[in-house]
């Protein structure tokens, strides 16, 4: 497929993330990008994500590798997410997000979730940064800390223990198992993030202490007051310290939190965006500053090389320089595969 890069949307430890769209239909996606030689961990990715199919993981488009700059380039496309990240969503409501909304963001990163564990899939850095939202709502994406949960069924790969420590479950702190129901505390994790726009922890001084307390504190993440009796249970049994004993993704989806709530319903209300139908409809990408020209943050993906404190992201936003550069031809390169060359 002949496509054209756009500007860079985001970068991680390895990999920079560009906007894309299609020569020959004008379809708009996202590309996580890389040098072939350095690809190994984006070719895992690309491996698992290829293999998904659920209207609530972000849908992958395929791969190529391409020639740039005299280098060759390893290309992951997926689904482009017109709103942004939750964490996006947590600052465009004032810092909180109101409970009917957690509601609904949360019955379907769960669905998400059931539907990866059913396939012996943990994703293992669930958090408000790698929650993606467009016009039907929440969609799982950044598969890069992904793992088996058997990985001796799957060419025997030995993944270490990776995520962001913030959202680290107290068995994933010991460094003692990185399960299914660590994605479950990672949610619940999620949850305190968008119902207070604050970390799940508090009162920590550095990553040193936020690991310690979060592996033998005996303590769990508080839980916000304001909420209803039902979400705070919902949040209790997320929260186990015991992994054993913390509840699923299918029997949390049965909790009286999110067991009525209606997903189509909600989806007509304005506080889900409608996809643009073309670029040109709105200043996609909003939520970013293109990195080669302003001095912004650096969006970091989360590594299990990185120390802690390199794993805490931060976003920068100005809609109208992006708008300059979206329709600015001269930042667009047009990409063709090499795996004719």
């Amino acid at each position: 497929m002949d496509w054209i890069r756009g500007h860079t949307i985001g970068r991680g430890s390895s990999a920079a993330v560009s906007a894309a769209k299609s020569i020959w239909s004008g379809e708009v996606f996202a590309v996580k990008s890389v040098e072939l030689c350095q690809s190994q961990l984006l070719q895992k990715e690309q491996k698992i994500l290829s293999q998904l199919n659920s209207p609530y993981i972000v849908i992958y488009k395929g791969c190529d590798v391409t020639k740039e700059k005299n280098k060759l380039i390893f290309n992951l496309m997926m689904e482009y997410m017109p709103d942004g990240t939750l964490i996006d969503e947590i600052r465009k409501q004032s810092g909180r997000i109101n409970e009917q909304l957690i509601g609904y963001y949360t019955k379907q990163i769960l669905l998400g979730l059931e539907y990866l564990h059913s396939r012996g899939i943990v994703h293992c850095d669930i958090k408000g940064d790698n929650i993606l939202l467009g016009k039907t709502g929440a969609k799982i994406a950044d598969f890069g800390c992904s793992r088996w949960v058997d990985p001796a069924n799957r060419d025997g790969d030995a993944n270490p223990i990776g995520g962001t420590p913030m959202f680290m479950a107290p068995e994933v702190a010991r460094g003692e198992e990185q399960g299914c129901p660590a994605d479950i505390w990672g949610l619940g994790c999620t949850i305190i993030e968008m119902a207070t726009g604050g970390s799940p922890w508090t009162n920590v001084t550095n990553a040193a202490s936020l690991l310690y307390k979060i592996a033998f504190s005996g303590q769990s993440p508080e839980i916000p007051k304001f909420l209803s009796l039902q979400a705070r249970d919902f949040l209790n049994k997320c929260l186990i310290r015991d992994a054993k004993e913390r509840w699923t993704a299918k029997e949390l989806l049965k909790h009286p939190f999110l067991k009525e709530l209606n997903l189509n319903s909600m989806a007509n209300q304005d506080s889900v965006t409608n996809s643009p139908t073309s670029i040109l409809d709105q200043d996609i990408w909003n939520s970013v500053e293109e990195l080669e020209t302003m001095n912004s943050t650096i969006l970091r993906k989360v590594s299990s090389t990185e120390s802690p404190l390199q794993r805490v992201r931060e976003l920068g936003s100005n809609s109208s320089e992006l708008k300059r550069i979206w329709n600015d031809d001269g930042r667009w390169i047009t990409i063709r595969s090499s795996s004719s060359e």
